[in-house]
């Protein structure tokens, strides 16, 4: 019996922390998480926070970019590594997404703002991967990582406009309740 205690209670303590460890994370700056800190229950603070810095890393890429100091290799990798620094921000957004509808918040506003930002995100990296200035020798180390985000944004701008849907339904019923 002491044994099925002990592994009942390993169990026990090791559920609730495999999401925590199975989670990946995006590279936020310490000022970043400080602001994050004291919005987990306003989904409209954090949803707009985490599109902000979506768009800062975005910036940050088309700096990149545009600096002729760069080699063309150096240009190459930090734009691979700005694209997976994006990324992963932007999965963060959508795992708040997917936290707040499992809540059962409404998310209807913050999530206009979010599908605004989609159609924003989604144009600068087509014209990223449009681009005439890149080479094929310049996007050989980031093509695989900008059709990755491509792809995320698209998927998830299908997701956001059936979530809105969704959730204005919702909110057509509730409002039917006495």
């Amino acid at each position: 019996m002491i044994v099925h205690t002990r592994w009942l209670s390993l169990l026990l303590f090791a559920i609730p922390m495999a999401p925590a460890v199975a989670q990946r994370h995006a590279d936020l700056n310490p000022v970043e998480v400080d602001q994050l800190r004291d919005t987990a229950m306003e989904p409209e603070r954090r949803l707009k926070l985490y599109i902000d810095f979506a768009r800062q890393r975005l910036a940050k890429l088309d700096q990149i970019r545009s600096n002729p100091k760069m080699s063309v290799v150096e240009r190459s990798s930090a734009t691979h590594d700005g694209l997976q620094d994006f990324l992963d921000v932007y999965d963060e957004l959508n795992d708040n997404v997917d936290t707040y509808v499992d809540r059962k918040n409404d998310i209807r506003k913050p999530l206009r703002a979010v599908m605004e930002a989609d159609n924003e995100f989604q144009s600068k990296l087509r014209a990223l991967q449009d681009s005439a200035a890149a080479s094929k020798e310049d996007t050989k180390l980031y093509d695989f990582v900008l059709s990755n985000a491509l792809d995320t944004i698209k998927e998830s701008i299908n997701d956001h406009r059936q979530l809105m849907q969704e959730q204005e339904e919702a909110a057509k019923h509730k409002k039917k309740k006495p």
